[in-house]
Order: C-alpha cells, then sequence, then structure tokens
C-alpha cells in the first residue's frame, strides 16, 4: 500500500506544497468581497445602476467587481464602493 505524503497535514500546507496557496486565497478573498457588496447592495436596495452611478463609474465595472471570478479589481474600484455604500474600507496585512 502506497503511503500518502499528505495525510495529517493541513488544506493550507497541501495547497502551498502544490503550489497554489496564494492563487486559491487571491480567488477565496474576491468571492468574499463580490459576496459582501452584492449583500450590501441588497440590503441597501440598490440596483446596479444606481450603485454605479454612485460610484461614477460603468455597470460593466460594476460587473467586474460582482464577479467572483475576475480578478482585476483595483483597491480605487473597492473604495468608491465602500463610500458609495456609507462604509469605509479597510486593507491589513494578517501573519
Amino acid at each position: 500500500m502506497k503511503k500518502n505524503r499528505h495525510l495529517g497535514s493541513s488544506f493550507d500546507e497541501f495547497l502551498r506544497k502544490e503550489g497554489v496557496l496564494a492563487d486559491v486565497e487571491v480567488v477565496a478573498i474576491k468571492r468574499v468581497v463580490a459576496f459582501q457588496v452584492a449583500q450590501m447592495m441588497k440590503k441597501q436596495r440598490l440596483t446596479k445602476t444606481d450603485m454605479a452611478r454612485r460610484m461614477k463609474t460603468s455597470r460593466s465595472a460594476l460587473d467586474r467587481l460582482l464577479d467572483p471570478e475576475n480578478g482585476s479589481v483595483t483597491l480605487q474600484t473597492l473604495e468608491r464602493a465602500a463610500q458609495a455604500l456609507g462604509k469605509r474600507l479597510r486593507v491589513e496585512f494578517a501573519a
């Protein structure tokens, strides 16, 4: 029987050994951000058109922000979204 080299390791350790941990974390963060923005829009009953107008941007730029698979969102876009929703953007580094 072959011994599983990942047995007993954490999922993060597995992803790190496979060399994809950073990529997976970026996708996860983007999905969370897109979900949070969509939820706040829903709570405030904002349409995409209203949100884009508040952000002073296009609907296509908002669609990129709301697309969990699109990782090309800038800090400037995130800041505009936060302001449009009456929130503050906080970015921090974690250990």
